[in-house]
């Protein structure tokens, strides 16, 4: 068990689940959001909501992946911002439930480490375990407010 570890996973289920000192939290913001809303441009050129959320699932798996020995493989766009393809509300409930099974899986993964090793970098990797996790919670939190920023900018806030 490491205490460090812990304290990782804590940070992830705060930004992820809640209660987190920044504010809504990942699942907060996700709440009230309906497909349409996710599947929205309002700023032209901009990924949508659906897409981001799809981005940070592939980044949250690729994260475990890596933390698991998995070798670094270059993504291509189609990979690291996945097209939606599927605009119905079933779909879009999906890809919520997608988001949350990696957060879980991740932080499963999270919690298997111990101190001691949070500072080796697994093989192939340039950046050390703990830097990992901790990039993969900023990443998440960063795209958080960019979901946040999108779904006023529909106009249809909740």
């Amino acid at each position: 068990m490491s205490k460090e570890a812990d304290n990782i996973a804590d940070q992830m289920e705060r930004a992820f689940e809640g209660d987190a000192w920044h504010g809504s939290s990942i699942s907060e913001i996700l709440a009230d959001i309906s497909a349409k809303q996710a599947a929205a441009r309002p700023i032209p050129e901009a990924h949508t909501i659906w897409e981001i959320v799809h981005h940070t699932t592939v980044w949250q798996r690729t994260v475990r992946e890596r933390l698991q020995g998995q070798p670094i493989v270059p993504l291509p766009d189609n990979e690291d911002w996945p097209p939606v393809t599927d605009f119905s509300a079933s779909a879009w409930e999906e890809t919520v439930r997608d988001l949350r099974a990696e957060y879980k899986l991740l932080r499963n993964e999270a919690l298997r480490w111990r101190d001691r090793d949070l500072g080796e970098a697994t093989e192939g990797q340039r950046f050390t375990v703990y830097e990992m996790l901790h990039g993969v919670v900023q990443h998440g939190l960063y795209h958080a407010g960019q979901i946040a920023v999108l779904e006023k900018a529909t106009g249809e806030v909740q």
